[in-house]
């Protein structure tokens, strides 16, 4: 009696120990955490450049998600910024319903359920697209502390950077403001001479011809090898003829329209929807598509001095519509191309960026941007699919701030299952004709020895 008495003391009192460990376990695991990335390409963790750069980080990042509070997105995103904050602590991350103030959430620009605002030292920086590459580039953008002067031409009527109207760009030159860059205005015809403290000089679209004094000093800048970004509109006579040549340029006549709009749910052709880039820095893992209204077509000279590259191309639908331009609503089959009108069919390209060997000993590349269209960028159509990031990376690529950091593809190996057209063949006369007979023969026989009995 004394030996069961003894046995069933020691077995409650393992028992009690067991579940002693298992609550001690279950405090401590809400004290610390252990994580190990066990999987084969390591997809659940951060690149090795990643992490050094998060390690050079020296102050706290904020993260601000726009994420609706029904479905899973807000998982999705906590668990991808964890992935940074398992490495630098002193990351935060909010969540923002877009749904509990639809105003503020259209004044501030959201326009992606899950955008990403990330700030760091007073800068910030939206994204749409949710991956390492993004992310960790948006980062070391901010992390860059030197202020770049962008000189914005005016005094012919162009654009105003700092305005509100809906052809102004007061909202994109916000967002540059939030990544270090300082917007100024350049009165050419005051001044005379563009100030060398200037990174970059902005054309957008004059509506007058510019005199003949500034179009001289603006051709001179560009051969001194000051870096240039022309914001260009269809039917323009603004007395750049002469910058034009320089840049080995010439704008085509009349309004590129194209017609697989209507894969965009674009009712007006005028409207160009690009989803698809040439290769080039600019657009360098560029997914989203970006929209330009009315664009002019731009064709390369012979002989120019420039390294050109097309960074944006219109469809083979498309040509450069010189007559009558459907207004929105109007179907784009109203319309044909006009060869004998001088009228190009597509592709045409609607933007190039431009190098050569720099004039400046203190520079070793200098850069240019020609983009036919000043509307993508304006505060009517910045919010468009990525006209904003697309703009944020012509700026960048200008600047000299394009060095991105390069991630490793981390997807697994073996997703694709490649076969030769014999083994294609051959699985499909499996599956198609002797498995149905090898059913219906074991079938056949089954019946027929049942029928035996």
């Amino acid at each position: 009696m004394a030996g069961h008495l003894r046995e069933r003391l020691s077995n409650a009192i393992h028992a009690l120990l067991v579940v002693l460990i298992a609550v001690a376990i279950a405090f401590l695991s809400t004290r610390f955490g252990f994580v190990q990335d066990w999987s084969r390409t390591h997809s659940a963790s951060l690149g090795a450049e990643s992490v050094a750069l998060l390690k050079s980080l020296d102050a706290p990042i904020e993260v601000v998600s726009y994420a609706r509070k029904q479905g899973g997105l807000r998982a999705v995103i906590a668990d991808f910024v964890d992935r940074y904050r398992r490495v630098k602590p002193d990351l935060s991350l909010r969540f923002v319903d877009p749904d509990a103030d639809p105003n503020a959430m259209r004044a501030a620009g959201v326009t992606v359920d899950g955008e990403l605002a990330v700030r760091y030292k007073e800068r910030s920086e939206r994204l749409k697209v949710l991956s390492e590459a993004e992310f960790s580039n948006a980062l070391l953008r901010l992390s860059r502390t030197r202020e770049r002067i962008v000189a914005f031409l005016e005094g012919e009527g162009e654009r105003q950077p700092l305005g509100k109207a809906n052809a102004d760009l007061g909202q994109f030159v916000a967002t540059l403001a939030d990544r270090g860059l300082r917007a100024v205005p350049l009165p050419l015809a005051n001044t005379g001479k563009v100030p060398e403290n200037a990174d970059l000089v902005v054309i957008a679209n004059p509506q007058v011809k510019v005199p003949a004094a500034v179009a001289a000093e603006l051709v001179d800048y560009v051969d001194r090898g000051g870096a240039l970004l022309w914001l260009i509109e269809p039917g323009e006579n603004t007395g750049f003829d002469d910058l034009a040549n320089t840049l080995g340029i010439r704008v085509l006549p009349g309004t590129v329209v194209d017609g697989s709009g209507q894969a965009f749910g674009l009712g007006d052709p005028s409207f160009v929807a690009v989803d698809h880039y040439p290769k080039h820095a600019i657009t360098q893992d560029f997914a989203l598509t970006t929209l330009f209204p009315q664009p002019a077509a731009i064709a390369q000279l012979a002989g120019t001095r420039w390294a050109m590259q097309s960074i944006l191309r219109s469809s083979a639908k498309s040509w450069n519509e010189t007559g009558h331009i459907p207004k929105a609503g109007e179907a784009g089959d109203t319309i044909r191309q006009d060869a004998d009108a001088g009228e190009i069919a597509g592709p045409l390209d609607l933007g190039f960026a431009l190098t050569r060997v720099s004039p400046r000993p203190d520079k070793h590349e200098q850069r240019v941007a020609v983009i036919g269209d000043g509307d993508f960028l304006s505060n009517s159509f910045l919010g468009n699919g990525g006209n904003r990031e697309f703009g944020q990376r012509v700026f960048d690529w200008l600047l000299g701030d394009d060095a991105q950091i390069a991630v490793a593809d981390k997807s697994a190996p073996d997703r694709e299952l490649k076969l030769s057209q014999a083994a294609l063949t051959a699985l499909a006369v499996a599956f198609l004709i002797a498995l149905p007979l090898l059913l219906a023969g074991s079938g056949a026989l089954i019946w027929w020895r049942r029928r035996r009995r």
